[in-house]
């Protein structure tokens, strides 16, 4: 019995070995290959998240899978998936976080251009949504065997109606339009963009687990408000009280103030999932309650932040482009419904921001700057879809369309800005001039 228990222990320790040996080396490809990735971006001029984005995808069975299946085969299919999903799900997780500790809530109270604002922020969200209901409710080719229509095109029309706020942001900092009046605009609608997107995907996550039960549905969001009341009556008194205690700032997070952090964001997670909605808005919502603290902001983007972006996100990317397979639109008529997916979305977003902005006063030329900047998807896109995946409700060809056109509206948002700011009298700074 001894020498038999050995055994199994032995083959045991060997598998465990060659699990961590596989996941390793998937992890020192993943990262090289981003980091690569991101500063090719930036030499083309374009954000280093749309490199690794990219990247993430060519990682998948889109080029490495296609250009060497054996070599694909060998890094990512000798050892099973879970470790990366895991890995992958905990950076959302703390992205989602980090996220949501740097939303701006100032911006929606902007009393310049409100007005504007306003027409923008809701159009730039009806028009898409409406765009991405009506194709989801009609593509019944590319949903998956038994998902309702309504399902699918609720889940479309919210990552039509996404605005990737990060990296919007990112991109207006490298042109100097963050104290613009312009920029301020976008950045205003783009944030009551996402707080209602994020709104709308818990909200029809809600309704995918709920498999149109109306009363399941109706108990599922009761329980999801009372934990939102909670987090933000309860919990954030306390943790603002922690976080004031430890008085973080200037890069310095007390080790006690990080581990409280991350056992809270993880509970949350916890809670979220136990409602019957993804982990990651748990982590979203802990960032949102204490987004006033800019000494926790600045501390954990010190620390923790960089750490999230060189480590997780590249996981996250990767992580998506195992399930995109371009290759899996082999048709005229699948290449057909791609274009008519990234034809609807670029209209829906950037038709409905700039008619909402020329409606307001605005020049031709600054609505067009508007809407391209109010187009770009990227990240949040990529969150949404996968949560979509996740459930069933799209389908691969459909998931891939869909990270295609988040891809192709945020490539696109550098060279227009670069090309049409000059065009009201806006200087760009060196770094991105042609």
């Amino acid at each position: 019995m001894s020498s038999a228990a050995d055994a199994l222990h032995t083959v045991s320790v060997h598998q465990t070995e060659a699990l961590l040996f596989f996941t390793l080396l998937q992890l020192a490809i993943i990262i090289l290959a981003a980091r690569a990735g991101g500063e090719i971006a930036v030499r083309l001029g374009q954000s280093s998240a749309v490199g690794e984005i990219i990247t993430g995808i060519l990682l998948g069975p889109s080029l490495f899978g296609w250009l060497a299946p054996d070599l694909f085969d060998l890094v990512f299919r000798s050892a099973p998936p879970e470790p990366m999903q895991i890995l992958s799900q905990i950076g959302l997780l703390l992205l989602m976080f980090q996220i949501g500790l740097e939303f701006d809530f100032g911006h929606l109270t902007e009393r310049k251009h409100r007005r504007t604002v306003a027409w923008v922020a809701s159009a730039g969200l009806l028009l898409p949504f409406a765009f991405g209901f009506g194709l989801g409710w009609l593509a019944t080719p590319l949903l998956p065997d038994g998902v309702e229509p309504l399902t699918a095109g609720l889940f479309i029309a919210t990552a039509f109606s996404i605005t990737a706020l990060p990296i919007l942001g990112r991109i207006m900092i490298e042109f100097q339009l963050t104290r613009s009046p312009l920029g301020v605009i976008a950045i205003s609608a783009a944030a009551i963009n996402d707080v209602v997107g994020w709104l709308l995907l818990a909200l029809v996550s809600t309704l995918a687990v709920s498999q149109l039960d109306p009363l399941a549905f109706a108990t599922k969001v009761v329980l999801v408000m009372v934990f939102f009341a909670f987090s933000w009556w309860g919990i954030r008194p306390l943790a603002k009280r922690l976080v004031h205690r430890a008085n973080p700032g200037r890069g310095r997070l007390p080790p006690n103030l990080m581990g409280a952090m991350l056992a809270l964001i993880f509970v949350a997670g916890m809670s979220t999932y136990q409602l019957g909605i993804f982990a990651i808005f748990g982590g979203f919502l802990m960032g949102v309650i204490l987004h006033d603290e800019h000494g926790l902001r600045e501390a954990w983007n010190t620390r923790v932040g960089h750490f999230v972006t060189v480590f997780f996100l590249p996981i996250f990317f990767t992580y998506t482009g195992l399930r995109t397979d371009i290759g899996s639109l082999d048709s005229l008529t699948d290449w057909g419904w791609c274009l008519l997916v990234i034809a609807l979305a670029t209209l829906g977003k950037f038709g409905g921001s700039y008619l909402a902005a020329r409606r307001c006063g605005l020049g031709h030329h600054e609505a067009g700057i508007l809407g391209v900047m109010m187009n770009t998807r990227a990240l949040m896109e990529l969150v949404v879809i996968n949560v979509g995946y996740d459930l069933g409700v799209i389908s691969q060809q459909m998931f891939t369309m869909l990270v295609i056109m988040a891809i192709f509206s945020t490539v696109v948002t550098t060279p227009c800005l670069r090309r049409w700011l000059p065009l009201i009298g806006h200087t760009l700074p060196p770094r991105v001039r042609e």
